[in-house]
């Protein structure tokens, strides 16, 4: 593949261990990261000296590379390049690293919109789970679309309907969804197409037979992709990929997730990120100040009272506070 100047503007399509698939004019190229996008450079602070490099820095913390990002790279002979640009982004999504510092993972960058996954049944929904998906995308900007798979298992979840209702009013779209039967994938598909969507679920769910039923195979290759998946704590999504879609626009699973830790939110913050109490926040006696719990005058929790705001989305606002 020759490469020219006007030519070196690709898409990241997958990651591993330090190699990038890149993506340009429906080609695919291997990629290494400069050794530049590595390091930061440090400058004075002081105005009375010379601005020029004081000293460089690694930044061997985090991987400077998302799943979805626009970068430049430089051609490195056949079928390969170096990446030696990453493009602003338009959206990320994102989860903190623990370690002596806490610094930011961007998982996938540039998505439209993110679509977590649950069972009917089997395994029973964890709303609580859930509502860390969403506050999640909220906080990244993105809109969120819920799927329920494994509709032919509806009956055996009494509360199904009554839990969802509560999503429901908040203003959530919801997908229910069978791989088996093909119920709600038309309109599915119609929602994915010519979009960058971002698959969260834990394993069980039915993300890989949702996927195959999407498009024959896709659950397959996501599955063979993820074979190396990374245990809870591990500071890379290794073995992350974007697929094209048959029917028009690209997904991203995320395997080897088991725990989604909050992006860096701060608890002041938390409250704006679940919609139905974004409208009372300021309201409070204590104004922004107010942490919407045994404060006198609290807006949020007379809207509890009230039957405005769900006793168990509140109670869950409360519980995730409790985390930052």
């Amino acid at each position: 593949m020759n490469i020219t100047s006007e030519n070196d503007l690709g898409i990241v399509f997958r990651k591993s261990l330090g190699h990038y698939t890149v993506h340009i004019n429906g080609q695919e190229l291997d990629c290494e990261l400069s050794s530049l996008l590595r390091k930061q450079l440090i400058y004075p602070t002081s105005a009375s000296l010379r601005h020029k490099v004081q000293a460089v820095q690694e930044l061997d913390h985090v991987d400077p590379v998302a799943i979805g990002d626009h970068v430049r790279f430089v051609d490195a002979g056949p079928n390969r390049g170096i990446i030696t640009e990453i493009l602003p982004r338009r959206s990320k999504l994102s989860r903190p690293l623990s370690g002596q510092h806490i610094f930011e993972q961007v998982i996938v960058s540039n998505a439209d919109q993110v679509l977590p996954v649950f069972a009917a049944a089997n395994p029973t929904p964890k709303w609580g789970l859930l509502d860390r998906y969403l506050v999640t995308a909220e906080a990244a900007g993105l809109p969120s679309r819920i799927i329920i798979t494994k509709m032919d298992l509806a009956h055996k979840n009494d509360s199904l309907e009554k839990d969802l209702d509560v999503y429901r009013r908040i203003g959530y779209t919801i997908h229910l969804v069978c791989s088996e039967t093909g119920e709600g994938l038309d309109e599915l598909k119609q929602a994915l197409h010519g979009r960058m969507s971002v698959l969260i679920g834990k394993s069980g769910v039915g993300k890989t037979s949702l996927m195959n039923a999407l498009q024959p195979g896709l659950g397959l290759r996501v599955k063979a992709v993820g074979a190396g998946h990374i245990g809870k704590g591990r500071h890379t999504t290794s073995h992350l990929q974007m697929f094209e879609l048959d029917f028009g626009g690209r997904l991203v699973d995320t395997p080897g997730m088991r725990e989604f830790g909050l992006p860096n939110i701060a608890d002041e913050e938390l409250a704006s990120f679940f919609p139905e109490l974004a409208p009372f926040i300021g309201h409070c006696r204590f104004g922004l100040s107010c942490q919407h719990d045994r404060e006198p005058g609290c807006a949020i929790r007379k809207a509890v009272m009230a039957e405005q705001v769900s006793p168990y989305r509140y109670q869950s606002y409360l519980n995730l506070r409790a985390e930052l």
